[in-house]
Order: structure tokens, then sequence, then C-alpha cells
């Protein structure tokens, strides 16, 4: 294992569990102390479990078990003022901020026509406005330190396509791209580098009921979006988490404002 964020700190949104654990986990076996976040809560429009507390503190014990500090708070990222608390004492604590991993983010499978405002505004919420929070948050923390940094932000597959049932998802997700390459250059001359990647299926309890019968449904005209280019159904958590270490760490120092597709060759086709 690679050793490239000894005396640094990370902090993670929608840490509880998912990606988001495989990245606290993936940086503390490369040394980094971990500041870890996520709401706690069953999301009303999701139809799938939300992490718990108990999910959030595993999480804490799995990063302390590889001999690595790690602090964890239950914050909403829709709420700034929250967020941006558990950001500074978390920073104080640990002595500074190096590696940014937004992750947090909810998904719905249903047609266009059959998203609810409630649905869109609880998507747009958590996938964007929070995303934009947790940058907000942070960035003028990097910026102060004055010895650069790294922000990841999780999209998806469906930031760079239109996925059918998808939409208020594939909205909030192309909205990312365009988010993080203007923060991107406005940051580069603070040597602040600002990413996002891009998975396809990754398993981790984020499952869609609604989504699978419409695209059998309709399998005949949009099967083919659906299709990978390697043969695998999906990706691991440890997949994802090799190519955030990687574009966190000093590897990738003149990598900034890219959508690194994770996507098993689904969008070449």
């Amino acid at each position: 294992m690679f050793q490239r964020f000894v005396g640094k700190t990370a902090l993670i949104t929608g840490g509880a569990r998912g990606q988001g654990r495989g990245h606290a986990i993936r940086l503390a076996q490369e040394g980094a102390d971990v500041i870890v976040l996520d709401i706690c809560t069953t999301m009303p429009t999701t139809g799938y479990d939300g992490p718990t507390v108990e999910d959030l503190a595993e999480t804490v014990r799995l990063v302390e078990k590889e001999g690595r500090r790690a602090l964890s708070y239950v914050v909403d990222t829709r709420d700034y003022a929250a967020l941006k608390a558990a950001v500074d004492e978390g920073v104080a604590e640990l002595g500074g901020l190096d590696v940014v991993v937004a992750n947090a983010g909810i998904c719905t499978g249903s047609r266009f026509t059959d998203i609810s405002l409630e649905q869109w505004n609880d998507t747009i919420g958590v996938n964007l406005t929070g995303t934009f929070h947790t940058l907000k948050a942070t960035v003028p923390v990097l910026i102060e330190q004055g010895r650069g940094g790294s922000i990841v932000v999780t999209s998806s597959v469906a930031g760079l396509r239109g996925l059918p049932f998808l939409a208020d998802y594939s909205a909030s997700k192309h909205a990312l791209v365009g988010l993080c390459r203007s923060v991107a250059n406005e940051v580069g001359q603070h040597m602040i580098r600002v990413n996002t990647i891009h998975p396809a299926s990754v398993p981790t309890g984020m499952t869609t009921p609604g989504l699978f019968p419409l695209v059998v449904e309709d399998q005949h005209t949009l099967g083919p979006i659906f299709m990978n280019g390697l043969p695998a159904t999906h990706s691991s958590v440890e997949d994802i988490s090799a190519a955030v270490a990687w574009l966190a760490s000093d590897e990738a120092r003149h990598v900034t404002g890219i959508a690194l597709p994770l996507d098993i060759g689904t969008l070449m086709r």
C-alpha cells in the first residue's frame, strides 16, 4: 500500500457507508487522518434506507483500526451553517486540511413526468447545493493555509450522459462538472486542484427500486445505453477509492478540472 497521505487530513462527506466509507478507509491506510460527515437519516424521496449513526461510528472504527485519527459529525450538507461549524471544528482539532472528497449524494429512479417537486428539490439540494456548500466551507481553509490541496467531487456516468429515468439525478451530476471546472479555474493559482469522478454502477445500498422495471419496459430502445464495454456489471467501492486516492495525491499534482470516467467502458459506446 502506498503512503501518500502521511501527515495529511482528509474530509469526506457522505462517509457513513458505501463509497464514502471506502474513501475514508483507503486514505487512512495511506496515512491520512479523516473528518467524516454524513446526514445519517433516510430521505423521504429515495426509496432506500439511508445511513445511520451506527454506520458513521463504524466508519470511524475502521479508520482508527488503520492507526489514524477520525472525527465524525452528523450533518446535512444542505445546512451550510452546521456544515461550516463541523469543518472548522474538525480542521482545528486535526491541525489542517489537505484533501476534500465531496461524496454525499442521493439517487431516485422514475420517468421525468413522474418526478415530484419534493423529489427534485431533495436531489438537487443534496447532490448540487450540498456540494456547493462543501466547497464553500473548505476552499477558504485551503487558500488560507497556503499549501495547496485536492478536491475530488463524486459525480456519475449520469453526469456525462443523459441517462433515462434519472433526470433529476443526471441534472445534478451534470451541474457538478460545471461547478467544479469553474472553481478549478479560480483556485488553481493557489495550487488547489478540483476534479470530478464519474462511476458507473457501484453496489452501495443506494438502490433505485423504480429504475429496473422502467429499463426492462423500454429495453429495445434504451437498453444499449446501459451496456458496458468491459465484461463487468459493476465496479467495487475499492475500485473507486483507488482512483480517488490517486487524484488526491501528489502523483496527480498537475491534474485539475477533469471529469474522470470510472465507467467500465459504457461511455465509449
